[in-house]
């Protein structure tokens, strides 16, 4: 398992919940509770989150506040000593524009981690798949809305900004890949990868898991989904086309909004609308069945564009689409409200309204049914828009691509790599090393 020091967690509220005093002449006789006033939210650039927010397992929780004295370190910089740093210029007062400098930057670490098990395995009614793989656990995309940030929660990391800065490769996932698909008890089937967080984020350049996964896929003729909102999948096109070839490839792109700006805050790390734009004219002319995933849907955010992102992607030659509703899970939602209150304050009331109108007066409500779409009017008069945009088009939206896929081919492999510790516990089912 991979460890990590601990950060500083920032603001745990959404919001100040405590109006700033008004300056007055007095000094000591005016000191009060409300002196003490939570630090606004303030992105940083690069980054989804606005703080740290603790996770749900967390015991201890950390707030920042200004009590006039300093300026406050921005939540991720390291843990506060109360020293100054080896070198710094130790000063009597702040200056102003000190006050409203940006925050530092937070570095990506990357640590490696041994994986026991590489393929999840899901029954859920409202998904296409049930086996899927993920090389990497956080995303340095850094999307704020993505439902898998309550998951860095079991590491005793931050779903916030921890999630797209501390991330852990799965070193040893190809290679426990082929030992699964040498199982006599593995059935073939079509595996997702990237599901949870993208596979091709931009430490994939330097790790390649991505690319020795679909690798190991290719030559055991196993068939394989992915969903990415990287230019980066386009580095594996001879893969793909060769796959696609055989009924055994298929890749969806997200694409959330045409608009750059809301992009940039929404996804941060990710490609532009355009270059996405550009790899779905790259695969589809690779003869790769694209399709584009409209993901998520946020009220008076992403929904105006639903109609010009469907109209564009099948333009670059998108076969099929789909869209999902905004999920709110765990800690998604408190990071949400922030990222909120700091790029949209003007309309953050008005969104999440909207998004509790479409789950049942909740921020979320998971039933299999209904955690996708949505419930409502608000929910019908979406679905409705999408149902008549799609035929217009005249593409598919019912995500039957899965279907399409062919594993009859499968070859399992004689050759896996011996299991971690030479001479450890086989399982029954593992074939033996020599063959």
């Amino acid at each position: 398992m991979a460890s990590f020091p601990k950060f500083p967690q920032g603001i745990a509220r959404p919001f100040p919940d405590q109006p700033e005093p008004s300056p007055s002449d007095d000094d000591d006789a005016t000191i009060t509770p409300a002196t003490f006033i939570h630090r606004q939210q303030v992105a940083q650039k690069g980054r989804g989150a606005v703080t740290n927010l603790r996770g749900r397992y967390e015991s201890v929780n950390r707030e920042e506040f200004d009590d006039g004295w300093q300026p406050l370190q921005f939540a991720g910089d390291g843990p506060s000593t109360g020293e100054p740093a080896a070198g710094a210029e130790q000063t009597d007062t702040t200056d102003a524009s000190d006050q409203d400098a940006e925050p530092p930057r937070l570095k990506t670490i990357v640590t490696e981690e041994t994986a026991k098990s590489i393929i999840s395995r899901n029954a859920s009614p409202d998904l296409p798949f049930s086996l899927s793989l993920n090389p990497y656990r956080g995303c340095e995309h850094g999307c704020i809305y993505c439902f898998a940030r309550p998951s860095h929660s079991y590491l005793g990391l931050s779903p916030g900004l921890d999630f797209e800065s501390r991330l852990v490769a799965k070193a040893n996932a190809p290679e426990l890949l082929l030992r699964e698909l040498a199982r006599p008890s593995y059935q073939p089937d079509t595996i997702t990868v990237g599901i949870n967080t993208d596979a091709y984020q931009p430490i994939e350049r330097e790790r390649q898991l991505t690319r020795r996964i679909l690798q190991i896929l290719h030559d055991c003729e196993n068939p394989v989904a992915l969903i990415t909102k990287s230019s980066l999948i386009e580095r594996d096109i001879d893969l793909l086309a060769a796959m696609a070839a055989k009924r055994q490839a298929i890749a969806a792109v997200t694409i959330t909004t045409l608009d750059p700006a809301i992009a940039r805050t929404l996804e941060p790390r990710a490609a532009s609308p355009a270059r996405r734009l550009r790899v779905i004219r790259t695969l589809a002319e690779a003869g790769i069945p694209v399709s584009v995933s409209i993901a998520p849907v946020i009220p008076f955010v992403t929904e105006p564009d639903l109609e010009r992102v469907m109209e564009a992607a099948v333009e670059a030659g998108a076969g099929q689409a789909g869209y999902i509703v905004l999920r709110l899970p765990w800690e998604v939602s408190p990071l949400f409200r922030q990222w909120l209150q700091a790029h949209f304050p003007d309309r953050a009331a008005r969104v999440m309204n909207r998004i509790q109108d479409m789950r049942g007066g909740k921020d979320y409500d998971a039933d299999f049914a209904t955690r996708m779409r949505g419930t409502g009017v608000w929910a019908e008069l979406l679905q409705q828009r999408f149902d008549k945009a799609s035929r217009r088009l005249g593409i598919d939206h019912r995500n039957r691509a899965f279907a399409t896929l062919d594993a009859s081919r499968f070859r399992r492999p004689l050759l896996v790599p011996p299991a971690p510790g030479g001479q450890g516990k086989r399982n029954k089912d593992d074939q033996l090393d020599l063959f």
